[in-house]
């Protein structure tokens, strides 16, 4: 009952669509160091924001506040290597406030994140041969 309630609340402000399968074993917790690369985007598409334009992935502490809740709870449910879109609501995005010439007050927005590292700890590359995704064993 109550647990699943939770969940469901949750659901409400962050959901998560698998692009790419990460490892499946490491997964972020509160106070990791993470690296990742995103794009974000509004719902019609239009990107505002984007890791890869600046050619350097974003590096932060999960879990703590320092990124909107969308990505605190959105992320840590992504296992290493994992590439998913997060769909936020405005409430787990800027809210009310938005971002002053850059986001507009009560946005959904839309990010497509990569998880490249947990605290150094980075992602096994993935070796694609004849349309088959190999995974390398290091």
């Amino acid at each position: 009952g109550r647990e699943r309630e939770r969940e469901r609340e949750r659901e409400m402000g962050v959901k998560i669509e698998v692009i790419e399968q990460g490892d499946q074993s490491n997964f972020p917790q509160k106070g990791d160091t993470l690296k990742m690369h995103y794009t974000g985007t509004f719902p019609d598409g239009r990107k505002f924001d984007s890791s890869y334009d600046r050619k350097k992935p974003f590096l932060f502490v999960i879990g703590t506040g320092q990124v909107i809740r969308g990505w605190d709870e959105g992320v840590m449910r992504m296992s290493l290597g994992e590439t998913a879109k997060l769909i936020c609501s405005s409430d787990f995005a800027y809210g009310e406030e938005g971002v002053e010439g850059a986001i507009p007050p009560n946005a959904e927005l839309h990010f497509e994140v990569r998880l490249l590292e947990i605290n150094g700890k980075k992602a096994k590359e993935k070796k694609k041969e004849q349309g088959v995704v190999v995974c390398q064993i290091l």
